[in-house]
């Protein structure tokens, strides 16, 4: 799992955010298209793309996308 792919990954959950915007520091949660439905398409991608379960909590106890990709890379395909 590369941080890279992860970014760009979670780039392609946004419609209308450019990918540019979003890197390793950015806050997420402060990107103006965030929602609770982007939230869920992450814990979708993270499970379609990397077999890895998240919760909306656990999103919620990150702050950037580097955060999010370490929470998704420390997880071994079962949720704690």
């Amino acid at each position: 799992m590369e941080l890279q792919d992860f970014i760009k990954n979670f780039a392609e959950q946004f419609d209308d955010t450019d990918s540019s915007e979003i890197n390793r520091n950015t806050n997420f949660q402060e990107l103006e298209e965030w929602s609770s439905l982007t939230a869920l398409s992450v814990i979708a991608f993270a499970k379609t793309i990397y077999k890895k379960t998240i919760t909306g909590k656990d999103i919620r106890s990150c702050t950037t996308v580097e955060d999010l990709f370490n929470l998704v890379a420390a997880i071994d395909g079962q949720h704690k």
